[in-house]
């Protein structure tokens, strides 16, 4: 959550931001994706299903690609 209001993204991945600079550097974490969206550079993984349903339905939670959860 820190990183993407750092960057000026709201969750959903959509770019809020008002600094040029904060865009230049959205790469870094973040992929730009269709709909004009961002979505983190990340990978999560975990043996137990609940913790991925916590982050699913967290505030951010639409803001990760379904088929980064595994």
């Amino acid at each position: 959550q820190n990183i993407a209001s750092e960057h000026g993204l709201d969750g959903d991945g959509h770019f809020t931001g008002s600094s040029d600079l904060q865009l230049e550097r959205m790469n870094v974490y973040f992929n730009h994706a269709s709909g004009d969206r961002y979505v983190p550079r990340a990978v999560l993984v975990d043996l137990e299903p609940g913790t991925m349903d916590a982050v699913r339905a967290g505030p951010f939670g639409k803001l990760f690609r379904p088929d980064n959860f595994v």
